[in-house]
């Protein structure tokens, strides 16, 4: 008795209507973040983001419960975003590499998003989605600094080493950014050499292996 023939497997079938639906929605948070990139004070209206996105406003609500929902959104996007930028390079390098790594990878991060940070500040009001996002920002940056200057900071107690991490951030917030380039008027480069150089003077002596 013969067999009966197996049919071919079939590829899975692609839902081109939600493929469309999540690249709508991937343009929309792209036009906020756009719009909130661009130094205004004020936070991008639906109507603004549906007409840079291409999109009608009913598109936007069609995707987003609100536009909260879609700061939220558009948050954890740039988030995504600044953590594969920061990626740690030169870990394991002497100090100066360390050093130079660091600070540039945080000086791109800063030239790029200090508008968000400024906009996500400013309209976090009572939300604690976007309150936890900030704490985020702020947990990984020291996460950063421990993880490039451990072979320095390991040699100091307790007290002081806190003392040096905070001084760090400090010195490496957005906004200390923002004054070197926009007030000082210092270039991309010469703003990294004033943090390269701050950032030497607080880490004690690197120890001799």
């Amino acid at each position: 008795m013969a067999l009966p023939k197996r049919s071919a497997p079939t590829a899975p079938r692609i839902d081109g209507r939600r493929l469309r639906s999540q690249r709508t929605q991937q343009l929309i948070i792209e036009a906020y973040l756009a719009l909130a990139g661009e130094n205004s004070p004020q936070v991008p209206t639906a109507a603004q983001i549906a007409e840079r996105a291409g999109y009608s406003v009913r598109s936007v609500f069609e995707r987003f419960a609100d536009l909260h929902a879609l700061r939220v959104a558009a948050t954890d996007y740039a988030l995504a975003r600044g953590n594969a930028q920061a990626a740690a390079g030169d870990v394991a390098g002497n100090r100066e590499a360390r050093l130079k790594a660091h600070v540039e990878t945080r000086a791109g991060i800063c030239e790029q998003w200090l508008p968000l940070w400024r906009a996500l500040n400013a309209n976090q009001g009572d939300s604690a989605e976007l309150k936890s996002r900030i704490l985020l920002v702020r947990e990984a940056i020291l996460q950063r600094i421990e993880l490039m200057y451990r072979t320095e900071l390991a040699t100091l107690e307790e007290q002081e080493h806190r003392q040096i991490l905070i001084a760090i951030e400090t010195l490496v917030d957005f906004e200390s950014w923002a004054h070197m380039r926009q007030h000082k008027g210092l270039s991309f480069a010469e703003a990294c050499a004033v943090w390269i150089h701050a950032i030497d003077r607080l880490l004690p002596p690197t120890p001799v292996s």
